[in-house]
């Protein structure tokens, strides 16, 4: 009588096929890399906060010919950077300054405050923006590269910018190699306005300068 012996996998053979799942696994990951992803995403956020913010800015103006730092409701509310006095307007510049201080029209006080107190920021008095841009994660942090910067040169005709530090890797590599190519799109917003009305430039040539922290190397809009 034959005997027939079912044959199954050796130890060997499972380790082989456990390590070769590993890899297989670990390739994915890096290649899908959630915490770029995440960034990325932040990154996309900022973005389109600062676009709004810009085009809110710029309604304003049209409707009151002057700037939300230029209303008397800056300096009720207790904007740092106000240009409401004698002799002072929409020509003056205006440094870089966070997105969250009253000065900018978001915030009815400055930082963490802009959250609970009862004033409004006359951009949202004015229903340029909307009240949920409160709730904004920009709004009240310490963190330099978590938020939004707002600037404009000399002059009324001057651009609005507004600005941020990138935190995913291939946005940062998309920006040194715009200043590699002489097309910068990095800036720096430690910095003055130059008088051309543009920011100035940054000087990152790796992802992991020091730079991206500080908003020496920052990414704007408009573009």
């Amino acid at each position: 009588m034959k005997k027939y012996l079912s044959k199954g996998f050796t130890l060997v053979e499972l380790l082989i096929v456990i390590a070769l799942l590993g890899i297989i696994a670990t390739i994915v990951i890096a290649a899908i890399n959630p915490i770029e992803q995440a960034n990325r995403a932040s990154d996309a956020g900022m973005k389109a906060d600062a676009s709004q913010i810009v085009s809110a800015i710029q309604r304003y103006y049209v409707s009151h010919s002057a700037f939300p730092w230029n209303s008397s409701a800056c300096t009720t509310n207790g904007g740092t950077q106000c240009l409401d006095g004698v002799g002072q307007g929409p020509d003056d510049a205006f440094p870089f300054l966070s997105a969250d201080d009253a000065s900018v029209g978001v915030c009815g006080a400055n930082g963490t405050s802009c959250r609970t107190t009862a004033n409004s920021g006359e951009l949202i008095a004015s229903l340029e923006l909307q009240k949920t841009f409160l709730n904004k994660n920009w709004v009240g942090p310490t963190s330099t590269q978590a938020k939004l910067f707002v600037g404009k040169a000399q002059g009324a005709s001057a651009a609005v910018y507004v600005c941020w530090s990138p935190k995913s890797n291939s946005n940062r590599q998309v920006l040194i190699a715009s200043a590699a190519s002489n097309t910068n799109k990095m800036f720096d917003t430690t910095q003055a306005l130059t008088a051309s009305g543009v920011p100035a430039a940054g000087a990152c040539t790796a992802v992991n300068d020091a730079g991206w922290t500080t908003g020496a190397c920052s990414e704007c809009v408009p573009e």
